[in-house]
């Protein structure tokens, strides 16, 4: 690995940065790592191992070609991207926790409407899929296309929803508000 990345002491050289891409399957965490020089180096780690807690950030941590225990360089890291598999495997295969969606008030429906985008328009017999929340919470809060707050969530509120949401067995929350992105 590169050590001329590092300057005694833990600190990386300016501009001596790696970037990572981080793909985490089941079986197999896949991470690949762009050196400040901007070659690749590729690493396929077991996704659970008893040597270490994470795979991604052993992965990272060989990349750099630390030690164990050694801490990761300040600045070491320009940028991490990861995805998995595991969630995209667990929508696909409809495993996985009871998910409840938080939504803004009025939109209740929305994601179970869609587009009307169907096979067959004219078909009397239509035949949604499954949703992949199990229910869902309302709040009232609305933000403008333009990002302004017109209506501020009410903390509390939430709160209460989402603690008596968790009584109920829910582990898993998926939140779509309007303009959220904004």
């Amino acid at each position: 690995m590169t050590k001329a990345l590092r300057k005694p002491g833990g600190e990386s050289s300016p501009g001596a940065r790696w970037d990572f891409w981080i793909d985490r399957g089941g079986t197999f965490t896949d991470v690949i790592g762009r050196d400040p020089r901007g070659r690749l180096h590729a690493r396929k780690l077991l996704s659970e191992n008893p040597a270490y807690g994470d795979a991604a950030v052993q992965a990272i941590r060989d990349h750099l070609g630390l030690a164990p225990g050694q801490p990761i360089p300040t600045g070491a890291i320009g940028v991490v991207k990861m995805g998995t598999t595991v969630a995209t495997n667990a929508l696909l295969e409809r495993k996985g926790e009871r998910t409840l969606l938080l939504t803004t008030r009025g939109f209740r429906d929305a994601l179970e409407i869609g587009y009307q985008a169907r096979p067959k328009i004219f078909a009397r017999n239509i035949i949604k899929p499954e949703q992949l929340y199990a229910d869902v919470v309302e709040i009232d809060e609305r933000v403008l296309s333009d990002g302004t707050i017109e209506k501020a969530p009410d903390l509390t509120a939430v709160r209460d929803d989402l603690v008596e949401a968790k009584a109920r067995g829910f582990e898993a929350l998926a939140i779509v508000f309007m303009h959220a992105y904004r």
